[in-house]
Parts: structure tokens; sequence; C-alpha cells
């Protein structure tokens, strides 16, 4: 089976439901999802706070390409437009693949610029750090190490002061 853990954001509409939106067409692949968290914009601050979250799935044929399609449609269907000129702008729907490992458990490392593995950022990213805890307290970023210990590294130990749980907001399938 091929595990990937995916990053979920949004700060446009119904941030919540887009987020729930994402769990639900996973659903057939998901095996656990953190909790979410609202967080500030992060590399482009004229925007709204954004929701966050991550997702670990599993199915036993998908390729990382696979992972990749599949969270491009997602977005589609949250109306998710990419504007060039806006690279970290806002979005209805992000999901990014984070990291992923083969049927073997091994991680898969991939320098294709439209799909680096692991993610090139994440290391950085308090909100994909963060979440990600939540669902694998024992996790590591492949390349980067534990993820308990990049909680400790600038930017993120920063930034994770400025992330607030909302416990109120459970990502619950919609379907």
């Amino acid at each position: 089976m091929t595990r990937a853990v995916l990053s979920l954001g949004s700060n446009l509409g119904d941030r919540i439901g887009h987020l729930r939106g994402a769990v639900s067409a996973l659903r057939d692949v998901l095996l656990v999802a953190s909790g979410v968290y609202e967080t500030p914009p992060w590399g482009d601050a004229d925007q709204p706070a954004y929701l966050n979250a991550v997702v670990l799935v599993g199915d036993p044929t998908a390729t990382p390409r696979a992972w990749l399609d599949r969270a491009r449609a997602i977005e589609g269907v949250a109306g998710r437009v990419r504007d060039p000129a806006r690279r970290f702008g806002p979005r209805s729907l992000d999901v990014d693949v984070i990291a992923v490992w083969d049927e073997d458990g091994q991680p898969v490392l991939s320098d294709d610029p439209e799909l680096t593995l692991p993610h090139p950022r994440a290391h950085l990213r308090a909100f994909v750090l963060r979440p990600w805890i939540d669902i694998q307290p024992y996790g590591q970023l492949p390349g980067h190490g534990w993820l308990t210990d990049l909680m400790g590294t600038d930017p993120v130990a920063t930034d994770v002061l400025d992330l607030r749980p909302r416990a109120d907001l459970p990502l619950e399938s919609t379907g």
C-alpha cells in the first residue's frame, strides 16, 4: 500500500466546507485526519486567515502522480483558481502532496518540478507540521527528520505561536 500525507488549506468561501469536502472526496482512501487549525496566511499577508488540516491516505495502487492528480481534482471541485501573479495568494482549497511512501514503507523522493517529494517547503510550515503531529506524533519528514524536532526550528517555532486549534470545527465527512 502506498501512503501519502496531504495538507489541506482554505481561506476563501466556506473554509470548513471546503476542507470537509476534501475529506469526503478522500473517504475511500482516508486513514486518519488531523484536527483543524486556523492560521495566518503564509507568503502573502494580504488575505484572510486559513483553516488547515492534514490527512494520511493509503491506496494499494496509487502512484505519487495519482496522489497529485487526485489532489488537483479535489481542488477543482472546490473551485480552485490558480493566480500565477499570487503564488501564495488566497484559495478556496489547496491540497498539497507533502510526502509519499511506497508499499515497503520507503519514502518516495522526486525532484520533478511538478511534484517534488517530499514537499520542498513542508519543513518550514507550522501549518503542515503541527496538524501532522496530531495524526503521527512520531512521524518523520523524509530528508528533514522528526516532526517534533522541526517544530523547534526557525521559522516554524515562531509561526506555531500563531496557530489556533479549532476543536469546534471537526472534519467529519459530509458524504
